[in-house]
């Protein structure tokens, strides 16, 4: 009998302020360029209000995926902390609209912390710079897993980036167990390589222990191996996890399952803002997973799906992904 979910997200939960700048405003804001950066409420508060004409979207990396698959008609559900606030009912309605299943008990009006957000500024190159407020996402504790939920779904995917949550670890950990107890298995995406840097042993101990697949860009894969050579970080990766998908920017996609790599490239589009590329393209991966397509074609599914993304400003889909897929012929 199938599962109730075909993938349960668990991340940060996320509205994201866009806007467009120059590359000056990056230096002369001290906002370093292509990364993420952790701000509190006042940092928030100064960005805001020296940015430019902005655009609010849901966002959060594990949202945006859970998001797009659910958008790809995906069985899905998301565990992600928001408060009883305007910012998050604007990200319950979003990822609810998607087709999602999302009912985490809100924060209370009276929390001290607010709904996270991430101001994202895009420069010309269409690169993002972002800075990231979390919240009350950062509080997410083991309370806020629902054992029958994890029990019952077919995959559960990981948001590295919730890595910083004190609780965050135990939360994961008790996911990872009620999924495995029933022969559920466990993706991971490492989010950032600033990120895997904080958390560079205990990723390597999830990755080692039960992640079946791993999302990464090459950045990131670097990072988590230690090494500039990307091929002697994947044959280490491919040994640890059963499944890796590694994004190579333009170039498309690596996957490795056992000793075999498969090559995705990338669909031709116009470049206008990579934010949530990564995201989408785990999206695109796991919609072709879960409907036992072959790596090949799930790495090209990913490839589609994030080329959609970049296309426009905001990380989650304007286009009917499976449009996108049946033009591909996939």
């Amino acid at each position: 009998m199938s599962k109730k979910f075909q993938v349960v997200g668990i991340g940060n939960s996320i509205v994201d302020v866009l806007a467009h700048c120059e590359d000056a405003f990056l230096s002369d804001n001290g906002v370093e360029k292509g990364i993420m950066q952790l701000i509190d409420t006042a940092r928030a508060a100064e960005l805001y209000g020296k940015m430019g004409p902005s655009l609010e979207i849901s966002g959060g990396s594990a949202a945006n995926t859970i998001a797009g698959l659910a958008a790809m008609g995906a069985r899905t559900a998301y565990v992600g902390k928001v408060k009883a606030d305007q910012l998050g009912d604007i990200f319950a309605h979003d990822i609810q609209a998607q087709g999602a299943v999302y009912e985490v008990p809100r924060a209370p009006a009276e929390a001290v912390d607010e709904t996270g957000r991430c101001m994202v500024l895009v420069t010309p190159d269409a690169e993002r710079s972002m800075n990231t407020y979390l919240g009350v996402s950062e509080h997410l504790g083991p309370d806020d897993i629902d054992v029958a939920m994890m029990a019952d779904a077919d995959w559960i995917y990981l948001e590295g980036y919730r890595f910083d949550g004190a609780q965050s670890h135990a939360a994961f950990a008790k996911a990872i167990k009620a999924c495995k107890g029933t022969g559920g298995k466990v993706a991971l995406t490492l989010s950032d390589p600033f990120c895997v840097e904080r958390h560079r042993d205990a990723f390597r101990t999830m990755i080692r222990d039960h992640v079946d697949l791993l999302f990464c860009n090459e950045h990131e894969m670097q990072a988590m191996y230690q090494s500039t050579s990307l091929e002697s970080c994947l044959k280490i990766a491919a040994e640890e996890s059963e499944i890796v998908a590694c994004t190579i920017g333009a170039r498309g996609a690596l996957i490795i399952r056992g000793a075999e790599t498969f090559h995705a490239p990338a669909a031709a589009t116009t470049v206008v803002d990579v934010t949530g590329a990564g995201d989408i393209f785990a999206a695109g991966f796991m919609h072709g997973l879960v409907n036992d397509k072959d790596m090949l074609t799930c790495g090209r599914m990913g490839c589609v799906a994030a080329s959609e993304i970049i296309s426009h400003i905001g990380a989650r889909p304007e286009a009917d992904l499976q449009e996108l897929f049946r033009a591909a012929g996939l």
